[in-house]
C-alpha cells in the first residue's frame, strides 16, 4: 500500500538577515509538500529506496531552497542518500556561480522551482547492510534563505520499514518404498530368424544361402544366459511359419516339418533333452501379411487386406490374389513373401538370488538386468540417502522397470531431492495412486510454487496417515501465508 506523508505548517525564521539586501518573510509556508509511494526493498546486495516527490504545493521566494534528504535508520546506525534539492532563480544562479559555497550540501539532485509546481520521481540503490534489517526511511527536510542560513527543519514520519522475511526451509521428507524381493527371477528372450531352405525341402543346411547369419543369431541368444553360471535355461519355444504360395496342405507339411528340423538342429548343438525345446507352427502367415499391407501403400491394398481378412479356405485366398490382382501380386511374392517364412524363438530362464552387497553393487555396474528390484533398493538402503550411488540406483531401476509404479515413486523421489521437477513430473505420472505417491505430487506442486494443489494433495496423505504429512503441510501452508 503507498503511504501518503504531508508535512505542513509554519517554520519560524531562526536566524537574523545576514545580507541586508536581501528581503526574508517572519512568516514562511514553505513546508507544503506532498511524499508518496515510499519504497524500502531489498534486491539481493542492494537496498532499494524509492520515493515519488510531488512539489505542487511548494511556495519558495526567488531566493530560498528547499533540501530534502532520504534517511535509511535504525535509530542508531543511519545512512543519508542522496539529497534532492529545488532552489528558488536567484538560490538557482548563485548555486550555479559557486555563490551559495556555504551551503551544506556537497552532493545533491538539483531542481529549479517553478511556480507551477513539479514532480519528481527517486529511486536509489546503496549497498545492504546486517544493520537495515527493521530499519526505518525517513526524509529530512531543510529550508535555507538568506544568505545560505538555515532557517528550519522537519523530519518526516515513517514512511516504510524493512524487515528481513522469514525464511521458511522447505525440506521435506521424502518416502522411498522398498519392493519384495523376487524369490524367483524369471526372465526371457525372444527374437526372429530367416532360415532358409531350398524348394520343398525340410532339412537344414547350414552353409545354404544365409544361414550361417540365421542360425548364428539363435545361437547367441542361446549362449547369451546358457554360458553364465548365475541362469539356468528352463524352455526353449520354436514356433515356425510357412508364406501363403502353394497348396494349403504342402504349406502344414513344411511349417511343421522345418519347425522339428530347426529343434533337432538346436537339441543336438546342446545336447538338450529330446522333448526341452517346445515346438508350434502356423501354415501361412497371414497376421505377417496383414500387418506389412496396413503399414505400406500397395495399390489395390483394401481389396487386398479383404481377402486376407475374409473366411476364404487359406490356398484359395492366395490364389484370389494372384488372379484379381496379378501385379501386385508378383511383386508381393518377390519382395514380401519371403520375410513371412521364419522361426520365432523364445528362451525361458531364471536368475539365482544375490544377498551380499558387494556382489550386488558390482553386478548393478556390469549387468543390472539381473537384479530385482528388492535386490536394487537393498543395495540402497546401505548408501547415504540422497549421495549420486543412492539417487543412480533408482535411475537404474526405473529404466529397467518402465511401468513398475514402486520403481516410478522411488525415481520421483531421487529426482525431486536434486530439484529436477521434470523427471519428477514424469515417473510420478507412473507411480500409481497410493498415499505416498499423492505426498509426493504434493511435494513438487509447493516446490513449484503451486500451494494450493499441494495443500490438496498433502491433505489426502495426512488422512492416510502418510508419516511426516502432517509436518510437510504445515510447512506448505506458512508457505502459502507468506506469499
Amino acid at each position: 500500500m503507498n503511504k501518503i506523508i504531508r508535512l505542513a505548517g509554519k517554520i519560524a525564521l531562526l536566524l537574523a538577515l545576514a545580507i541586508p539586501s536581501v528581503a526574508v518573510a517572519q512568516d514562511n509556508d514553505a513546508a507544503d509538500y506532498f511524499i508518496s509511494s515510499p519504497v524500502l526493498t531489498r534486491n539481493g546486495n542492494l537496498m532499494t529506496v524509492g520515493i515519488d516527490f510531488d512539489f505542487n504545493d511548494l511556495r519558495l521566494d526567488h531566493n530560498q531552497a528547499a533540501v530534502f534528504t532520504p534517511l535509511i535508520t535504525n535509530g542508531s546506525d543511519t545512512l543519508s542518500l542522496t539529497p534532492v534539492g529545488v532552489y528558488g532563480r536567484t538560490a538557482y544562479y548563485q548555486l550555479e556561480r559557486g555563490i551559495l559555497h556555504t551551503l551544506p550540501i556537497a552532493d545533491q539532485i538539483v531542481l529549479r522551482y517553478n511556480k507551477k509546481g513539479e514532480n519528481f520521481g527517486y529511486t536509489r540503490n546503496v549497498d545492504y547492510a546486517d544493520w537495515m534489517n527493521g530499519s526505518e526511511l525517513l526524509v529530512r527536510m531543510q529550508f535555507y534563505g538568506c544568505a545560505s542560513c538555515n532557517i528550519g527543519k522537519a523530519l518526516s514520519d515513517q514512511l516504510a520499514v524493512y524487515y528481513v522475511p522469514e525464511m521458511i526451509e522447505f525440506q521435506p521428507q521424502l518416502i522411498y518404498q522398498a519392493a519384495i524381493v523376487d524369490e524367483v527371477k524369471t526372465r526371457e528372450l525372444s527374437g526372429r530368424a530367416y532360415v532358409d531352405f531350398p524348394v520343398n525341402k525340410i532339412v537344414i543346411y547350414p552353409e545354404y544361402r544365409n544361414n550361417v547369419y540365421e542360425l548364428g543369431k539363435i545361437i547367441a541368444t542361446i549362449d547369451s544366459v546358457k554360458n553364465d553360471p548365475d541362469i539356468t535355461v528352463t524352455s526353449i519355444h520354436i514356433a515356425g511359419t510357412a508364406s501363403p504360395e502353394g497348396p494349403y496342405e504342402n504349406n502344414v507339411y513344411l511349417a511343421k516339418n522345418r519347425t522339428i528340423s530347426l529343434k533337432d538342429y538346436v537339441t543336438n548343438l546342446y545336447n538338450f533333452p529330446q522333448d526341452f525345446i517346445q515346438t508350434d507352427f502356423e501354415p501361412v502367415d497371414w497376421k505377417g501379411l496383414r500387418e506389412w499391407l496396413e503399414g505400406n501403400n500397395l495399390n489395390h491394398k483394401e481389396e487386398i487386406l479383404a481377402i486376407v481378412n475374409s473366411d476364404i479356405e487359406p490356398y484359395a485366398r492366395n490364389s484370389k490374389i494372384k488372379k484379381d490382382f496379378p501385379t501386385e501380386y508378383e511383386w508381393l511374392l518377390r519382395n514380401v513373401y519371403p520375410a513371412l517364412r521364419h522361426s520365432d524363438y523364445l528362451i525361458q530362464y531364471q536368475i539365482r538370488g544375490y544377498t551380499d552387497i558387494a556382489e550386488i553393487a558390482e553386478i548393478i555396474r556390469t549387468k543390472p538386468q539381473k537384479l530385482s528390484l528388492g535386490e536394487m533398493y537393498r543395495l540402497a538402503a546401505s548408501l547415504p540417502v540422497g549421495s549420486d550411488q543412492y539417487n543412480e540406483v533408482f535411475d537404474i531401476a526405473v529404466r529397467l522397470y518402465p511401468d513398475d509404479e514402486t520403481a516410478n515413486l522411488n525415481a520421483a523421489n531421487s529426482a525431486l531431492a536434486r530439484k529436477d521437477f521434470v523427471y519428477a513430473e514424469r515417473y510420478l505420472q507412473k507411480a500409481g495412486n497410493s498415499p505416498e505417491a499423492d505426498y509426493a505430487r504434493g511435494i513438487l506442486k509447493a516446490m513449484q510454487g503451486d500451494f494450493n494443489e499441494a495443500m490438496t494433495l498433502l491433505q489426502k496423505a495426512v488422512n492416510a496417515g502418510v508419516p511426516g504429512s502432517r509436518e510437510c503441510l504445515d510447512k506448505v501452508m506458512r508457505l502459502k501465508t507468506s506469499e
